[in-house]
């Protein structure tokens, strides 16, 4: 017996699960807003050097001073001199024409966005590598936050550490908002990335441990979408609230509420049995069994029949296995060599676009509603394909799909603005799709005893490319195509990769490493 068995016992899929993954999908509805939020706090708006004559020129017409203070299409320098000329009908250019940094900082145009940290730092022209240079410090908090507080939820409970997160979130999401210079704002916002990391790894792990096998799948699907609908959040709280602090804080306050009603959240009765505490255990499956309409089941457990029910799990734990299990063998290192290359692509290539709203030259907020939109086809389609035809076929086809819809992108004329925004709403739909498989497929290809380790490895390659993806955007200013043909190329390499992975399609989830050297 096994302690999904247990859970059957006290309801299955009752009161308490249902009540448990409504409380844990509403922080994930604004998950998106914090990962994706730099679309719109650092949205780049058209500027020009402040020109330090403005005062004495004010009965001039405002583009007419543009046009003697600025060259022409010129954002980081500006004239020494008014060339008054350039209004004269037949005037001649003068001999002295010269040009200087803009050493009195910029004027913004504010029309559709009052304040970001672009224009509050002014990070434009020699500083406009910071603005991505954030963005991957805020991945690389989401990197250390998988790190540390995996490590953590296993030592110390799911529940402590996932109200820890919910505060933390809270509060250093507040503390961005407040930020007075730009390196105090990096700090903050890498520490609100590892509170992500935190959230969703626990969010994961204490609704899955709750839920019967055969409703797992669907929680994590609801769940998956609960993230997707956070993009149409974001687009709605970012329109309606243009000034960046107000933006930032507006979506961080909810996290304190999320961190009050987290007390009454259930630790993992699995956890606390691996960890010795099955006495609590105990009275938590008794609470979960009243809660379910069946107390006199749950009157009726004990400490040995709890303990018979989880015999499988404790044995399973007793055996210790380490990072190098991963490579140890020839078809566990084939397999994740090979996974590697697919969740560092599928995560690069995904936030070199998800993160690049204002490049196809369309409103942000109606862009950020599309690239929402299209995850919910997107993930009913591989989740089609990797029932009926299989997981090799779909991580493969969609991430060389992606890849060949970037490139092609690369070959469009900026004019034809609608091909460009369908074709890259195209590669983000099979982006999201190769998400939604490859998450199922990691799991089912390592086996039971190595397999948190190997979506460990998974997780750690994934940060890697949402790190290196807003770095790879600053080649763009020597190469400006240069980015989108790694964006595209990376996808491509990674989708023929792929083609080595075993397919898992209707088999058991095999338990130990020689298992899976036998079967493959």
């Amino acid at each position: 017996m096994a302690f999904a068995d247990l859970l059957e016992h006290v309801g299955g899929m009752g009161r308490f699960q249902v009540a448990s993954v409504i409380l844990l999908a509403m922080p994930v509805l604004m998950m998106a807003s914090h990962n994706l939020l730099q679309n719109f706090t650092a949205a780049t708006s058209d500027h020009h050097c402040r020109l330090h004559w403005e005062a004495n020129a004010t009965s001039l017409d405002p583009q007419d001073l543009l046009r003697v203070s600025v060259p022409r299409g010129e954002r980081c320098r500006r004239f020494v001199k008014p060339q008054w000329w350039l209004l004269e009908a037949n005037g001649s250019a003068p001999n002295d024409i010269g040009d200087e940094p803009c050493h009195d900082g910029w004027t913004y145009d504010r029309s559709v966005f009052t304040s970001t940290i672009i224009t509050e730092w002014d990070l434009v022209c020699s500083s406009r590598g910071l603005k991505q240079l954030a963005q991957s410090l805020y991945m690389a908090g989401v990197l250390v936050g998988g790190i540390v507080f995996g490590g953590l939820s296993d030592r110390f409970g799911r529940r402590s550490l996932l109200t820890w997160c919910y505060l933390q979130m809270g509060v250093m999401g507040t503390c961005s908002s407040f930020a007075p210079t730009f390196t105090v704002y990096c700090l903050f916002r890498f520490l609100t990335g590892t509170a992500f990391s935190g959230i969703v790894l626990n969010s994961v792990s204490l609704s899955l441990e709750w839920m019967p096998t055969r409703t797992r799948a669907i929680v994590g699907t609801f769940m998956g979408y609960c993230y997707t609908t956070g993009q149409f959040l974001l687009a709605g709280i970012a329109y309606a609230v243009p000034d960046w602090r107000w933006l930032q804080l507006t979506v961080s306050l909810p996290f304190f509420g999320f961190f009050l009603y987290s007390w009454w959240l259930t630790e993992s009765a699995r956890w606390m049995v691996m960890v010795g505490k099955s006495q609590q255990a105990l009275k938590e499956l008794q609470k979960v069994a009243r809660i379910n309409g069946k107390k006199e089941e749950g009157d009726k457990l004990d400490i040995e029949a709890l303990k018979s029910y989880m015999q499988k799990e404790m044995t399973s734990s007793r055996s210790h296995h380490t990072v190098f299990d991963l490579v140890r063998t020839p078809v566990v290192r084939r397999i994740s060599c090979c996974l590697c290359f697919v969740w560092f692509s599928t995560s690069f290539a995904y936030y070199g676009l998800a993160m690049d709203l204002q490049n196809f030259d369309v409103n942000i907020y109606v862009i950020q509603l599309i690239f929402g939109a299209v995850d919910f086809p997107a993930k009913l389609v591989s989740v089609l394909t990797i029932t009926f035809v299989g997981r090799r076929f779909t991580q493969s086809l969609a991430l060389i799909l992606a890849g060949l819809a970037i490139l092609a992108n690369i070959l469009v004329p900026r004019e034809l603005r609608t091909l460009r925004t369908a074709m890259a709403v195209f590669g983000k739909g099979c982006l999201a799709a190769s998400f939604n498989c490859v998450f199922l497929y990691t799991g089912e290809l390592y086996p039971t005893v190595i397999r948190q380790t190997g979506m460990g490895l998974a997780n750690t390659m994934a940060r890697l490319g949402s790190i290196t993806a807003p770095l790879v955007k600053m080649v763009g200013e020597v190469f400006p195509v240069l980015p989108f043909i790694i964006y595209g190329a990376a996808p491509v390499v990674s989708g023929l990769v792929a083609i080595f992975l075993p397919e898992t399609r209707d088999m058991a989830l095999p338990e130990s490493v020689e298992e899976v050297e036998d079967r493959w």
